[in-house]
């Protein structure tokens, strides 16, 4: 088997489900899943025949076993796998209650999941790679912030396509006010970001402006590709002249499946773009695959369990 050409960077954690509706402070019981966006993408790439890197770090306790365990199973190279020894595992509570103010709670500070430190993924090894990604989640402090932004910078120049999805929650940065000049640091290293219109809403002249002029003034902070989901309205991508794919736009509606739980289909749809892309599609092609991944992982509970096979996809597409 040849060796990965893609590496995912960022947190592998547990996601703690409630067992009933409502709001969290009532619920008794949890069920255990793995989660954590870059940790579905790298699961989410692997099931669709590309398994890429990840690079990642889990704690020395019952959780971080646990994770371990899952990607092991999912045959996840383990080359940047790190376990730190003397920090915890980060974990989520996942809301299930429209009334309430966080669908999600994080408990981080700490932990093994937010250590990770410049200079992990040497520059030899970039060198081997294709393309790089990485998430919002570890901007929010440090080392974690300095760690990624490192690692774009390198990535790019050793001539890596560069992705980045900002996945922000105010909620978690300690110093808020960091949160806008950090967005701007990682869109000047990203080639391609995966967003939608309030995800970055702290850099656009208004979210209420069409999706065509969302995505070209994104494309002033830096990348030459943008993917703007939609949710049931699908998903518009547009690429610039400085693009490999490029130019180019499509718009894609979304495949119509019984959908059950959107927690995963972001990271499933960025799983099923890069897949497509380092294949050779075109950008019409390469969402339209896109949006069969992400559309196919709300059909069960979870982000991870229900990540579709490259089978599954297929089939999606043909009877569309």
């Amino acid at each position: 088997m040849s060796s990965p050409d893609t590496l995912i960077a960022g947190e592998t954690l547990v996601d703690m489900f409630p067992t009933s509706s409502g709001p969290l402070a009532d619920v008794e019981t949890f069920e255990r899943r793995a989660g954590g966006a870059p940790a579905n993408l790298a699961v989410a790439m692997t099931r669709l025949g590309s398994a890429p890197y990840l690079w990642t770090k889990l704690g020395s306790d019952p959780f971080g076993d646990h994770l371990a365990d899952v990607l092991d199973t999912e045959d996840v190279p383990d080359r940047f796998i790190e376990i730190d020894p003397d920090r915890k595992t980060a974990h989520t509570l996942v809301g299930d209650d429209p009334a309430a103010d966080q669908a999600f709670v994080f408990y981080k500070e700490g932990t093994a999941t937010m250590a990770m430190e410049p200079g992990t993924v040497a520059d030899d090894a970039l060198a081997d790679l294709e393309w790089v990604h990485f998430g919002g989640v570890m901007l929010c402090e440090e080392p974690a912030r300095t760690a990624m932004l490192d690692l774009a910078e390198r990535a790019q120049a050793a001539d890596c396509t560069v992705s980045f999805d900002p996945n922000t929650r105010e909620d978690l940065w300690p110093d808020p006010t960091k949160l806008e000049p950090t967005m701007r640091d990682a869109l000047e290293l990203a080639d391609v970001i995966k967003t939608d219109r309030e995800d970055l809403a702290m850099l656009l002249d208004s979210v209420e402006n069409s999706i065509e002029t969302v995505a070209e003034e994104l494309t002033g902070y830096g990348p030459h590709s943008v993917f703007l989901t939609q949710g049931s309205k699908g998903t518009y991508a547009l690429a610039t002249d400085d693009s490999p794919w490029g130019p180019a736009e499509t718009d894609q509606p979304t495949l119509h499946v019984d959908a059950i739980d959107t927690t995963g289909a972001g990271d499933a749809f960025t799983a099923g773009a890069i897949t497509a892309l380092l294949e050779g599609k075109s950008l019409d092609e390469a969402i339209r695959f896109a949006n069969a991944v992400g559309a196919l992982t709300t059909t069960e509970t979870g982000a991870m369990a229900p990540l579709p096979t490259r089978e599954a996809v297929e089939g999606l597409l043909e009877s569309a």
